[in-house]
């Protein structure tokens, strides 16, 4: 069983605000398959440095506006 990461994203919220863009078209923007982009929305895979960078460049936002790590208070 995969471990879920304890990143958080809001790439869903992301791609309504740009358009309703669908996770084939950020796939595909990104190189990668619509069923990476689902499973990194779903928290069961965490991207690669380069490819959260590529997430974040096309939505046109900093990269901690698409992804989140909780700190322990």
């Amino acid at each position: 069983m995969v471990k879920p990461t304890k990143v958080t994203n809001s790439i869903r919220a992301l791609r309504f605000a740009a358009g309703e863009m669908t996770q084939a078209g950020l796939a595909e923007r990104i190189g990668v398959t619509r069923q990476t982009v689902i499973a990194i929305e779903q928290g069961r895979y965490s991207p690669s440095l380069e490819m959260a960078f590529q997430i974040a460049h096309v939505f046109g936002v900093p990269l901690d506006d698409v992804f989140q790590y909780p700190t322990e208070e």
